[in-house]
């Protein structure tokens, strides 16, 4: 097992950093960045959107279809959010490539940390199968990552 702290979606970490300008706050992980064992990092924030912000989705596949340029991040005002998913999505990477990060636990659902299921890009809080941006290029770089989509006490 490694020494290596794991990365952490920062609204889970209490960070209020969602587009809302709320946080997700789980016990658990709270517990593990104060003690030095997790990361707190927010690609959405490290791509230089704001907070708070108009909720985004993907539109036309999940966040490996936007790698691809198959798909694009939009917001429910209809901006193409494509490029600062895109870019903090690699910034968390660099984050993860420095400290040895090999697991990572994230805010499920999101366009960017959805692991699994993703909202499917109408606004509507209908789901379909697929990972965010953020989860699609930490698995790229072989990561294991575990989604968390409800409160969990430490």
């Amino acid at each position: 097992m490694s020494d290596a702290p794991i990365l952490v979606s920062s609204c889970l970490a209490g960070i209020p950093c969602r587009y809302d300008a709320r946080a997700r706050p789980d016990d658990a992980v709270i517990e593990a960045v104060r003690e030095g064992r997790a990361i707190p990092a927010c690609a959405e924030q490290l791509g230089d959107l704001p907070t708070p912000r108009p909720a985004a989705e993907i539109v036309g596949g999940d966040g490996e279809d936007v790698l691809r340029g198959t798909a694009r991040v939009m917001s429910i005002d209809g901006e193409d959010l494509t490029a600062p998913f895109v870019a903090g999505a690699e910034a968390v990477a660099e984050i993860v490539e420095r400290h040895g990060i090999e697991r990572a636990l994230l805010q499920g659902r999101s366009p960017s940390c959805g692991c699994g299921t993703i909202y499917d890009g109408t606004h509507s809080g209908a789901l379909v199968d697929g990972d965010g941006v953020l989860t699609a290029v930490l698995k790229r770089r072989g990561l294991s990552i575990e989604p968390v989509r409800g409160r969990r006490q430490a």
